[in-house]
């Protein structure tokens, strides 16, 4: 689903330059749940933003579900992302004068899908994340613990195969955080892949790989003991 071979980023700006990976080579086979962990600074969410395709890099080689993705243009970057491609932010990220049902729609309105399919796509994921209630709620009106299952079924209502996760449990309550790692879980084990940059060593145990990063390269990659 994912390789990256040698891949480099570096940030530049009139005085410093910045290297934010450096030859980072990973591959998250189809179906694998991999959690990214490591300390502020260490490149995380550099390689998330890369692995998205929300931001270019400099060197190395990057495939996609097997595409090459140095080769794409602008718009074939956004039209991949969009198809193949679920996230899921620290932020939550909703329109906060959008519905919860209005939220989960707008990426369906970019892909074109016609209305009554939208409507029972965004039905079905909002019943998975136990808000079907709750769907013409704004989001001042809900948790944060309901407001990151929005983002969910936002990120699930275009069926991706590839979900990132960046710190999605990072603004919640244990208890909370608990029940979205559950629904996570349920997630995988329905045969999306993951990949979860967190800070939380309890939570990225329940990954099937845990993948270290530091300095911008990843310094470890380890399975989950049994």
């Amino acid at each position: 689903m994912l390789e990256m071979q040698d891949v480099s980023k570096v940030y530049r700006t009139d005085a410093v330059q910045t290297h934010a990976l450096r030859g980072v080579s990973l591959q998250v086979s189809e179906g694998e749940f991999v959690a990214v962990v490591g300390p502020s600074g260490s490149g995380k969410t550099t390689f998330l933003n890369i692995a998205g395709l929300l931001e270019t890099f400099d060197g190395g080689r990057y495939l996609l579900d097997g595409k090459d993705t140095a080769s794409l243009s602008d718009s074939a970057r956004s039209k991949l992302r969009n198809e193949k491609i679920g996230f899921i932010f620290q932020g939550f990220n909703l329109i906060p004068d959008l519905n919860v049902f209005d939220n989960v729609d707008v990426p369906l309105r970019y892909r074109g899908f016609k209305s009554a399919e939208r409507k029972q796509r965004i039905e079905r994921v909002l019943e998975l994340v136990g808000l079907n209630q709750r769907m013409k709620h704004l989001p001042a009106q809900l948790s944060g613990g309901q407001q990151q299952r929005v983002a969910i079924a936002r990120a699930l209502a275009g069926e991706p195969r590839f979900l990132l996760a960046d710190e999605p449990t990072g603004n919640l309550d244990t208890q909370t955080a608990l029940g979205v790692m559950q629904l996570l879980d349920e997630i995988h084990a329905n045969g999306a892949t993951i990949v979860m940059v967190t800070h939380d060593d309890v939570l990225a145990q329940r990954a099937q790989r845990c993948v270290t990063m530091r300095d911008g390269a990843v310094q470890s990659d380890r399975a989950r003991a049994a």
